[in-house]
Parts: C-alpha cells; sequence; structure tokens
C-alpha cells in the first residue's frame, strides 16, 4: 500500500529524482494545475450554492455558446477562469490554450513568462452538471519552442509525443487526479482533512480482461461499418463470435469513462461517423483525446482514430477534432484491424440487423481474430 503522506507534490520531487534531477519549473506548474483542481472541485461541489469564502473571484459568467456551438454551463466559464487566475501568474508558463477560448491565452504582462505552455478542458462532461454525475478537468503540458515568449498557435500544434505530463482531475464521490510525468500513471486523492491530493493508486495499469465498452449507441446509423461489426458481435456476448458477454456503458464524460477502464479495463469509442458536422471526429486533440492517449498508453493501453495512433498525429488547428478508439491495447489493436480490412475494400457480409438496421460485417477479419 501507498505511504498515506505520499502528496502530489512529494511524488513529484520524488519522481523527478529517480529520473535524473528536479524541474523545479514543471513542479511548481504541476503545483499550480491541482490548486485550480481543488478549486474547481469545491465549486462543482457546490452546485446551485453560493460560491464558498474561500473561492478566487471570477467574473460574473455569462453562458453562451463557445467556439464549438455548444451551449455553455455556468460552471464551465468558473472552470475556465479558475486555470486561467490560478496559473497565469506563477512565472513558469508562457501561454495558455482552452477549450473555452477561440485564442491561445496571453500570460498578462505583469507576470514574468516561463519555457511551458498548458492545453486544457476545464470542465469536461459538464452535460452532467445538471444531473449530479461526475466531470472533471484534463490538462496538458508542452514545452515551448526555444525563445517563444509570446506565443501563437502554431507553437501548441505539437503533436501528444511531445508532451511532458498530462492528467485529468475527477469530480465525483472522491475527488482524484490521475496523472502521468512520462513514466507510468497514478492515481491520487483528495484527502479533505488535509487538504492535499494522496497517492492512492500507484502504477495504474489497465486490465488486459475485457467485458465493456462505452459508445453512443444513439448515433449507430451514423457509424463506419468496422464500428458496426464491432458492436454488433459484443451485443452478440456468448453466442456469438467473441463467445463473451459484455456490458455497454455510456456516462458521457470522457474522464468518468477513462477512469473506469484504468480500473476495471474495456474500450471507449467516439468513432468517425457519417454526419458532416462530425468529421473528422467530435474529441478536441490537444486538449482531450493527446493528454488522455498519453494516460492511456502509460497504463499499457492504445489509442487511436481507428486508423492512426493518436499521439502521432501532428495538428492542424488549436481545436482540431479526431474519432478517438481507446482502452485496452487487444481490443483498439482489434478495431485498427477492422478498419484496415475495411479500407482495403475486403469483401463484406450481411448480418443480423444492428439496432434495428442492416449491418456489415468482415467476415474474413474475424476469422481471423476469432
Amino acid at each position: 500500500m501507498p505511504h498515506r503522506h505520499t502528496t502530489f507534490s512529494k511524488f513529484i520531487i520524488e519522481d523527478q529524482r529517480r529520473r535524473g534531477g528536479a524541474d523545479t519549473d514543471l513542479t511548481a506548474l504541476l503545483n499550480d494545475v491541482q490548486t485550480a483542481c481543488k478549486f474547481i472541485a469545491s465549486a462543482a461541489a457546490r452546485g446551485s450554492l453560493a460560491p464558498s469564502a474561500g473561492q478566487p473571484a471570477v467574473p460574473a459568467p455569462e453562458p453562451g455558446v463557445n467556439v464549438h456551438g455548444e451551449t455553455q454551463k455556468p460552471l464551465d466559464l468558473i472552470a475556465n477562469e479558475i486555470m486561467l487566475r490560478t496559473c497565469e501568474y506563477g512565472g513558469k508558463l508562457c501561454g495558455m490554450a482552452s477549450e473555452e477560448m477561440e485564442e491561445p491565452y496571453r500570460i498578462p504582462r505583469e507576470y514574468p513568462r516561463g519555457r511551458y505552455l498548458l492545453a486544457f478542458d476545464p470542465l469536461d462532461g459538464s452535460s452532467n452538471v445538471d444531473v449530479n454525475l461526475t466531470v472533471g478537468t484534463i490538462f496538458s503540458i508542452l514545452k515551448a519552442p526555444d525563445g517563444v515568449d509570446e506565443p501563437e498557435v502554431e507553437h501548441f500544434l505539437q503533436p501528444g509525443t511531445q508532451q511532458v505530463a498530462a492528467g485529468f482531475a475527477l469530480y465525483g464521490p472522491a475527488d482524484m487526479i490521475i496523472a502521468t510525468f512520462g513514466e507510468g500513471v497514478h492515481g491520487f486523492t483528495l484527502d479533505r482533512e488535509i487538504g492535499a491530493y494522496t497517492l492512492t493508486h500507484p502504477d495504474m495499469r489497465i486490465p488486459d480482461h475485457v467485458c465493456e465498452f462505452a459508445i453512443n449507441s444513439s448515433n449507430a446509423r451514423f457509424w463506419e461499418p468496422p464500428v458496426r461489426m464491432y458492436v454488433e458481435e459484443c451485443i452478440k456476448g456468448s453466442s456469438g463470435p467473441r463467445e463473451t458477454d459484455f456490458n455497454m456503458r455510456w456516462i458521457a464524460s470522457l474522464v468518468a469513462e477513462v477512469y473506469r477502464i484504468l480500473i476495471r479495463g474495456g474500450v471507449f469509442l467516439y468513432p468517425r461517423d457519417a454526419r458532416p458536422t462530425h468529421k473528422p471526429g467530435r474529441l478536441r486533440l490537444l486538449y482531450e483525446a493527446n493528454p488522455i492517449a498519453m494516460l492511456v498508453e502509460q497504463a499499457g493501453g492504445a489509442a487511436s482514430t481507428g486508423r492512426q495512433r493518436i499521439l502521432d498525429i501532428k495538428p492542424m488547428a488549436l481545436h482540431q477534432r479526431v474519432p478517438v478508439i481507446l482502452g485496452s491495447k487487444a481490443e483498439v489493436e482489434r478495431l485498427v484491424a477492422y478498419h484496415a480490412a475495411y479500407d482495403r475494400g475486403e469483401e463484406l457480409t450481411f448480418h443480423a440487423p444492428l439496432f434495428g438496421s442492416r449491418s456489415l460485417f468482415l467476415a474474413s477479419e474475424t476469422a481471423a481474430l476469432g
């Protein structure tokens, strides 16, 4: 069992020492991020109550429609302001990018500049706020190019392999931070008695055994054939080609879905579909898909678009969207194989209907993979 006094801050310092030396700038930045997560956790926990006395003062939120055409919740804007205000003054950043802001955020001139970039989704799963389900914050840390202290959009457009650290916070029955600093994935639970995130889940690994998948089945009519085939064979359960009964989950909160996969295994799909408004995907590459993919791979899993490793994608825009298939490695590889066979134009065989419509089955790949 981990020592109960291994706090998030202490773990970072010890991890850096093990790996050849302390990076005090990164440590300070990660501490700012965890402080922001504490404030957001407090704001999320209060729900419709008035802000607490200890919550940072933020502008009165005026929800509208963000850059993605999504209706904002008041807590979206509160969480965004908390992250900006908490991380801007420490002197470790030269810029930030947020889901809620069309352009990168410039560090105010009165604060010193640092050598890191922070990209974040301040409140993932905010559609669940009204029904009191788990939400969270996703973050990605990159190094700014040498000599850059006023970053432009292009300086954030780095592939996920360049991330220095990544993670997400969970605001739910227990508030947590799940993080990777490049070697392994570790979970920290907020101990409210001492006010610190404390190591509770060291060296998290995604289980190989799989009996769950997560996908929004209301979009089944838009899925590509490889995804429809995969879901169909899972639904057929023990009487189908997988000879295993699967459960389907869908929370509509990426952080909650990924945490479940880290604990219990399985696969999460937000795939490409036929709707023009959703091409080429739904989730944002820089501050959702990349940090989550880094975590999943560090925990022994895999993350793909179905056709490409997510961490290898060269971003083309700040708010670029991508399809996401992630989780237990064997399941992701199966889905990648199905996409490859489909793209090669291999023979398709019609099988039983899926959710009331005709579905396509890749007979050759099913035979090969069992």
